[in-house]
């Protein structure tokens, strides 16, 4: 008797295991619309790869570079610097990765924080995306314009009204030219992100939904968003977030990050 009086007892937590999983499984997320990017951002089908297009106007919005705490700490990911930014009551509409780092999350190349320079501008031979010249600048002046330059062109105007500057490689875009390394549609595909600037002064940062190549990347930037010149930040680990969440990407780890705030 014990032993079906059990089977029972065991059978029926069954049936209510059973019922009441749906409620504790967790659902899936509802894919991202178009309503949910910031005011500034928009999706954009560009050669049958849909990217986050973000074009931003300097007088309204404030960009700028980040990478460690108070404290020197390096904040190592886009989501611990949205929780800091957050916390100090600075958030931001937009965080995304901004350049290469080294083993402990130092910038490879130059990197400028609130008028301070705290790595200076590389300009050796290497191996790898950054090194694959010519590389570049994406630098916000102190007035709160914003540039994209060619690392020789960057040293040779010997900037001085520089407030955040982020250093990386390669060039997307220099002058109206693709870079002269891209192969048309080459086969090394990546998740991508950049930068660049229209005549007009309009920031505009692009994020790959699907993995695209940088010849496609690079006629994005020329082609369907007329920017001059363009720069590549980060491949594979490349994550945009909206100051809360992530839009794109994961939890790997980041060195510079550029973020936006409204004005």
């Amino acid at each position: 008797m014990r032993m079906r009086h059990r089977a029972a007892i065991l059978a029926g937590l069954a049936v209510l295991a059973a019922v009441a999983l749906p409620w504790f499984r967790p659902q899936p997320k509802p894919p991202l619309t178009v309503g949910q990017l910031p005011p500034f951002c928009r999706d954009l089908s560009f050669e049958g790869a849909v990217h986050v297009v973000c074009e931003l106007d300097p007088k309204a919005y404030a960009v700028f570079v980040a990478r460690a705490d108070s404290a020197g700490k390096p904040y190592g990911s886009i989501q611990a610097f949205d929780k800091a930014m957050t916390a100090k009551d600075t958030p931001v509409q937009l965080a995304v990765n901004a350049g290469m780092y080294h083993e402990g999350l130092g910038p490879v190349g130059l990197f400028v924080e609130a008028g301070r320079q705290k790595t200076p501008l590389n300009q050796a031979d290497g191996e790898g995306n950054f090194f694959l010249k010519p590389n570049g600048v994406f630098f916000v002046r102190k007035d709160g314009s914003a540039g994209v330059e060619e690392t020789g062109a960057y040293a040779a105007a010997a900037h001085t009204d520089v407030a955040y500057a982020t250093q990386s490689g390669p060039m997307l875009v220099i002058d109206g030219k693709i870079h002269p390394r891209f192969e048309p549609d080459g086969t090394s595909r990546f998740i991508r992100n950049g930068v660049g600037v229209r005549a007009d002064g309009t920031v505009v940062l692009a994020i790959s939904r699907q993995l695209v190549s940088l010849g496609s990347f690079a006629r994005l930037f020329l082609d369907e968003l007329s920017c001059p010149n363009a720069l590549f930040l980060d491949g594979a680990i490349s994550t945009l977030s909206d100051g809360q969440r992530i839009l794109v990407g994961g939890k790997d780890p980041v060195g510079p990050i550029l973020a936006v705030r409204k004005r």
